[in-house]
Order: structure tokens, then sequence, then C-alpha cells
């Protein structure tokens, strides 16, 4: 696993009643590096990410993009570093032993029989909020290509636990408190309270894709009677990310955008929006919340 902080210098300027005090001191910053996703062999995808959990975002991208829906679709992994991969040592004879793994491509096989991914250059998924297509048909294509109806899950949260999982995902970030530069997202069990997975990343989809590949390679997709929290706000690729998983149930701290909330009703998926400890907003199927 690649680092997840590094160190650099940083001039601090603080102001008191005396004025300006400026001092040269060392700062923690959250690791960014690109990761490119390959299906046996071929280039798919790439996004920037926090180093770590690099499977978990492979197998949770795939899950969200309708390409595997359950742990018996997904074989195998490996990062890149054998001979023409990976990065040369400077000074390596060129050989073998001169390549260094980058652990920045991964490369995903898939089960025999599942559907091989269509290698075009326009990505020809279903719609995400970074495309630039948005509106009615983008909802429609989510709703054809979800494998799970959460809009059928009778599961119930109770409001004031709902309102406590912020700071119960708070608690948990680990590397936020040394960078204050990561989003996360976890998974709770609504019946029990528990806590499934916690994951941190610079990119709050990449966070998601995590807890969703943990729950896929755990044998937890339809992930039924679940709760999805994240650190930041709730866009229309959040609220499909948990269409896709077969979670009822996504909390923010921050603001819906529009079409998130468009998604989150006509999926029947429960979206929560501004949860900040004494109060929260409903957005859409508030019958499972009970206060």
């Amino acid at each position: 696993m690649g680092r997840l902080t590094t160190r650099t210098p940083v001039t601090r300027i603080a102001f008191d009643e005396r004025g300006a005090a400026v001092r040269r001191r060392p700062d923690t910053l959250a690791v960014e590096e690109p990761l490119e996703i390959r299906v046996s062999g071929e280039p798919l995808s790439v996004t920037m990410r926090t180093p770590g959990h690099d499977v978990e975002l492979a197998v949770g991208f795939l899950a969200g993009e309708g390409v595997i829906a359950s742990g018996e679709d997904f074989r195998s992994a490996i990062h890149c570093g054998g001979p023409g991969t990976g990065a040369v040592v400077p000074g390596g004879a060129g050989d073998a032993a001169s390549v260094q793994n980058s652990y920045n491509v991964l490369d995903v096989t898939l089960a025999p029989g599942v559907a091989p991914v269509a290698f075009d250059i326009a990505r020809n998924f279903y719609t995400t909020s970074s495309c630039g297509v948005c509106g009615t048909a983008s909802i429609e294509q989510v709703a054809k290509a979800s494998r799970f109806d959460v809009g059928t899950d009778a599961v119930t949260f109770d409001a004031a636990w709902l309102a406590g999982l912020p700071d119960a995902l708070r608690a948990g970030q680990d590397v936020f408190d040394k960078t204050g530069g990561l989003h996360a997202a976890a998974l709770f069990d609504a019946a029990t309270g528990e806590l499934l997975v916690l994951r941190e990343d610079v990119g709050r989809h990449n966070a998601v894709d995590k807890v969703v590949g943990w729950a896929v390679l755990h044998s937890r997709l339809p992930a039924g009677g679940t709760v999805l929290q994240v650190s930041g706000r709730a866009s229309f690729e959040l609220v499909q990310k948990a269409v896709m998983a077969g979670i009822p149930a996504l909390c923010a701290v921050s603001a819906p955008s529009s079409l998130a909330v468009e998604l989150a009703v006509s999926s029947g998926l429960t979206l929560v929006g501004f949860s900040r400890g004494r109060s929260l907003n409903v957005y859409s199927r508030p019958d499972r919340i009970i206060v």
C-alpha cells in the first residue's frame, strides 16, 4: 500500500493582539496519486485517489458502473509492476530488475461469464455527474442499469440515530485528523447500529467506491438495511452509486444537489442532508424515518 500522508514545509502566519507572527514549520498533507484501472489489461479509467484499498476502489467503481454486482463476478486484481510497467529506476540496466512498481496501475480480472467491458473512448456507461449530461435521461439510465430496487427495502431509521452518524464518521477519520484534507464514507447497519466499514480518500466518490468495493468483496450486495454516511455534500453521482449498490439511504453533512434529490425520489432512496447532530433535512422517503 502506498503512503497516505507526506510532510512539507509551510510558512504559518498567525495574528493576535500584538500583530502577526510568522514561523516556518513542517505540515502533514494527504497524498494524492493517480490510479489507472485496467480490466484484463485494457485501460478503463484513471482516478486521482489516496493510495490504499485500491482493490476495493476498483471493485466499487465497477459495481457503480453496472459491470459487476457480486463478489462472484470478481476474480482477481494485481498492481502492475513487471517488465514494461511501473517506473524505471535511474541508472538501472533496463531489464526486469530495474523496473519499480509504482502501485498506481491496477489490473482487474473478471470471473468467467461476466460480460466484457466495452472499451470505447466515450466511456459507454450511463452518465455520471462529471460527464456533462444531466436531467431525466440520466435518471432513467440509472434506473435501467441498477440490478437492485432500493425503493422496496422495508428498512426504517431512528431519526436521532441518523443525526448522530456524522459524529461516528468523524471519530473514525484517522488520516483527516493528521491532514484535514480527506473525505470519508461509511456504511452502517440500521438494525444493529454497527459501523460496518469506513474509508477515507481525497475524492468523495473514491471513498464511496471503496466502501461499495468492501461490500462486494464481503458478499454484502445488495446492501439492504444500511445507511451510507458521507462527509461532504450529496451529489447525483453519490446517490447513483448508492442505488447501484442497493443501499436504501444516503446521509450527508452538507447539501444535496437538485439532480441528486430527483434521482433519490425516482429510485425510492432515502436522502438526508445537513445532518449535523441536532437536526437533519429529509429530501425523499421520509416515511422510513421514525421520530
